[in-house]
């Protein structure tokens, strides 16, 4: 009879398991998908938002360079040009800085400075935006304008080919201006990640490799950068889409012109600026279709950065295999 009952309750014990298993795997699942949703539901909202604009400009409406909301005259290539300008002299500036600054803190760094240099890091990944805009604005640029733009127009502004970016009016702000202070910005972002991973990596392999006769940069090279390597290009690519997607900071150095210029030093417009700026103030259902197809655009850039690096990835780990 205890056996019976020691049977049953062991039966029971196992339903309830089982039961509270398939709950909670629906729950998961439920929770995984609702992202799926939310992102299926935000393109879906964007083109249908940009339709009009799409069916009135076309394809072309990529490569259009007006932009003219008094004759509802709409382009993209001034804010396209502006976000990727903007992005790529952020990523440029940023990933070697945040390189050595993340070697330093796992490498190099004393280690009663780890802590405080490292926790410095990430306050400055928790600042505001708006904080780098209105600093950007009010003491970057009048210092940006008065010293480094001349001494950039005198020196690299004589060059062939590359004097083109250098010259101009250097009145501080402009597409160089906006993407310093996204270097600034992304800067903490991709440090915090690199020395994360850089972290991660096993004792024993470094030690190897030093009892072995390598240096600290072939240690680095030959060991921290092949076993971190999907860290890094993942903590790359989280600086390079908050670069992307940032509009205040932006939009206070920028200069918010709808012209474009092949120098630096020439304020411009970016996708998230020109987003924050005429919103609001949008009229007609063209103008408003347009900026739809503004931010369409940038979700398009976004997914195809991110695929790319992941397809980057992807190639790297067959090479890895073929070895």
């Amino acid at each position: 009879m205890n056996e019976a009952a020691a049977q049953a309750a062991m039966h029971s014990t196992m339903r309830k398991q089982r039961i509270q298993d398939f709950i909670f795997h629906k729950i998961t699942m439920l929770f995984a998908l609702s992202v799926l949703f939310v992102l299926v539901g935000i393109i879906i909202s964007l083109i249908l938002g940009a339709m009009p604009a799409l069916q009135q400009f076309g394809p072309g409406f990529i490569t259009r360079v007006e932009w003219d909301p008094v004759n509802d005259e709409y382009g993209a290539l001034i804010a396209i040009v502006g976000t990727l300008a903007t992005s790529g002299i952020a990523l440029l500036i940023a990933f070697p800085v945040s390189f050595g600054i993340a070697l330093f803190l796992t490498e190099i760094c004393p280690v009663w400075l780890r802590r405080p240099m490292g926790t410095a890091v990430e306050l400055l990944a928790g600042v505001p935006s708006i904080i780098y805009g209105m600093w950007g604005l009010f003491v970057f640029a009048p210092l940006f304008a008065d010293y480094v733009q001349p001494l950039l127009k005198s020196t690299l502004g004589l060059l062939p080919f590359v004097g083109v970016l250098f010259r101009g009016p250097t009145m501080g702000i402009g597409i160089l201006t906006a993407g310093l202070i996204l270097a600034v910005m992304i800067i903490p972002f991709i440090s915090s990640v690199m020395r994360d991973v850089f972290e991660i990596v096993p004792a024993v392999l470094k030690e190897s490799a030093y009892g072995l006769g390598c240096t600290r940069w072939e240690v680095v090279r030959k060991v921290v950068l092949p076993y971190t390597k999907t860290g890094v290009v993942g903590g790359v690519m989280l600086g390079l889409g908050r670069a992307l997607g940032e509009t205040m900071a932006v939009t206070f150095v920028i200069g918010n012109a709808n012209k474009l210029s092949a120098t630096l030093f020439s304020p411009g417009n970016s996708i998230a600026s020109t987003l924050a700026n005429e919103f609001a103030e949008a009229s007609s259902q063209l103008h408003v279709s347009s900026l739809y197809a503004l931010a369409l655009i940038l979700f398009a850039i976004t997914f195809i950065v991110l695929s790319a690096a992941k397809l980057m990835l992807a190639g790297m780990s067959r090479k890895e295999g073929v070895k």
